[in-house]
Formats: C-alpha cells, sequence, structure tokens
C-alpha cells in the first residue's frame, strides 16, 4: 500500500469513526483529505475500493441512513464498540509471568521499554507486584555483559564469536536457557561441528557478532528441551568421606551431611559425607581447599587430590626458579 493511499484509509477511518451519525458521500469526500480534487467518476470508484479495503482488514464500516422517512439516504460510520479492542484481562497465572519477565529486563537494554509495558498494565488496573517474583527472577546486566550480544544472535540467527577458557569459539546459538542461577547458550560449536552448551558468566571479553541475519536454521528435528536436560551435570553417583576444618569450605559443607568423625582426625576438622560425580571437576574442588579438606575416603579420589596438588606446587615452584 503507497504511502499516499495509507494516509487516505487512515483519514477515511478517523472520519468514520469520529462521526455520531451516518455520513453521506458528500460530506465524506469533503472532509477526507485525499478524495479533493477528484472527477465523480474517480471518487466512487476510490472509495468502494477503500472501504472494501477497510472490511477486509477487519473494520466494521457500516451502512444506514439517519431517517426511517429517507432509508435510501445511504451514509456511512464506523461504531466505536465495535471497532475498538475488548479490554485486556490476564489471569493471576499470566500477571505473574508478566511480573517476572520485568524482573528479568530491568537491567537490560530493553529496561525502558518494560517500565512503559508495566505502566500500561497498571494504567489498565491491572496491578504486577514485581517485587514478589524477586527471588527466583533470573537478572542480567553488569552480571552478564555479554547477554545482549548473545540475545541478539539468537533471535536474529547470526553467529556469534567469543572466547571461552582460553579458546576462540564460533557459534550458531538456537536458544538461551537460565539454569542454577545462570544463563547459558545452546548451539553448533562451528570449527569442532558439535553441539555444546557455554555459560555466559564464562565468556572472556566481548562478543562479535559474525555475518548475516539469518546465517542459520535451527534443526527442525531438535528437541531442545530434551536436549538441555542431558547437557545437565549427571546425578552424583559416588561419595567422600571428607574431613573439613571448621567453617572452612562451606560449599561442600552445604552438599554433604555431618559423618561420625574417626578417630586420629586433627584437631577441629569434622567428618562429612559428600556425594559427586567423577565426570566433574571434583578433584579440583577439594584441592583448591588447600589444608582445610582432607580426603578419607575413597582412596582413588585421596590420590587424585594428591596428585593435583603435587602438581600445583611442582608448577609454582618452577615458575619461582625460572
Amino acid at each position: 500500500m503507497s504511502p499516499r493511499k495509507s494516509e487516505r484509509i487512515m483519514n477515511l477511518t478517523i472520519c468514520l469513526l469520529m462521526a455520531r451519525r451516518f455520513l453521506d458521500k458528500a460530506h465524506i469526500r469533503e472532509n477526507v483529505e485525499g478524495y479533493a480534487g477528484m472527477t465523480d467518476g474517480n471518487f466512487e470508484r476510490t472509495f468502494e475500493r477503500d472501504k472494501d479495503e477497510l472490511r477486509a482488514l477487519g473494520v466494521p464500516v457500516e451502512t444506514g441512513s439517519n431517517s426511517p422517512l429517507f432509508p435510501d439516504d445511504v451514509g456511512y460510520r464506523i461504531r466505536r464498540q465495535n471497532f475498538e479492542l475488548p479490554p485486556v484481562q490476564f489471569t493471576a497465572a499470566e500477571t505473574t509471568v508478566l511480573g517476572l519477565a520485568g524482573r528479568v529486563w530491568e537491567q537490560a537494554t530493553l529496561a525502558d521499554h518494560t517500565v512503559s509495558a508495566l505502566a500500561k498494565l497498571r494504567a489498565a488496573g491491572i496491578e504486577v507486584d514485581s517485587s514478589r517474583m524477586a527471588g527466583i527472577a533470573p537478572t542480567m546486566g553488569a552480571r552478564e555483559p555479554s547477554f545482549d550480544l548473545f540475545w541478539q544472535a539468537t533471535t536474529s540467527s547470526r553467529r556469534i564469536g567469543f572466547d571461552y577458557r582460553g579458546q576462540p569459539r564460533t557459534l550458531e546459538p538456537w536458544i538461551m536457557t537460565y539454569r542454577h542461577g545462570a544463563w547459558y547458550v545452546l548451539g553448533l560449536d562451528v570449527e569442532r561441528n558439535s553441539q555444546r552448551m557455554f555459560k555466559i558468566s564464562r565468556v572472556e571479553g566481548t562478543p562479535s557478532l559474525i555475518g548475516k541475519r539469518g546465517a542459520f536454521v535451527v534443526p527442525t528435528d531438535l528437541d531442545l528441551a530434551a536436549l538441555v536436560r542431558s547437557l545437565e551435570p549427571a546425578a552424583p553417583d559416588r561419595e567422600a568421606v571428607l574431613a573439613i576444618r571448621g567453617e572452612r569450605a562451606p560449599e561442600l559443607r552445604r552438599r554433604g551431611s555431618a559423618g561420625e568423625s574417626p578417630d586420629g582426625l586433627p584437631l577441629g576438622f569434622a567428618a562429612y559425607r559428600v556425594p559427586y560425580t567423577p565426570h566433574s571437576d571434583f578433584v579440583g574442588e577439594v584441592a583448591a581447599q588447600g589444608p582445610d579438606v582432607l580426603v578419607l575416603s575413597p582412596p582413588e579420589l585421596r590420590h587424585q587430590v594428591i596428585r593435583r596438588l603435587q602438581a600445583w606446587v611442582a608448577g609454582n615452584e618452577s615458575g619461582v626458579l625460572g
């Protein structure tokens, strides 16, 4: 539709919508910008096409007469109650989701739009108490500086390049998901030609968008929800008995349960039974606690932690001596 035609149809809509009675063609021709200067025949054809186009768009142009004595005096109008959308109604669950969405975006680049949207909802009599969702709402912004670029890449199907644990990566992002207090992006690792999931907070530096929009298509036969679940860490299937000093290593103590302390423990240590999986870096997690955590069992875990500490000491001494 040309700009000139769009403007004329908009003017016709406003004229018919504001009318309190049926308007005849002469009045419409005189008052609607866009019909002036047309010949009689041209006006008749143009007006009929404009009416048909409005009706095709769902605008209820009504035909009738203002006088029961002269029913042939045809006029036109648009009843406001037939034209306006009904009041927007939300269920309690939908209102909760809207409030949660507002919390999610409050620190992102869409914050201004979020404030405007929530203000309009409140003006319509829909009170969204977003503060009630403070404990469950994911946040972004300063804590996730790369979020916006990954979001743009995902929604526009553009590749994105970034550094992750010292390695350059190029990703075709399929979906973003929120798990255990952090945002992740899932997609195709281009160089490795395999599916990968990356924790956005671990991205180093500033990512860069690569290429044009629509550069790839998410596989239609891919069950993204199932794939996200499959990439979750495996459930712990082993148990370690650790001796932890006092209030140190709070994360290990939180995941474990206090056990019976064997004889011979150093003063100030208590035993904890902590579940773990061998596929995680549990060895590194324990070794990072240094002398504050001792592995009592299993023996293979104790040996792995000792080797990790020995390797760290050797590397440190090598660096000092070098």
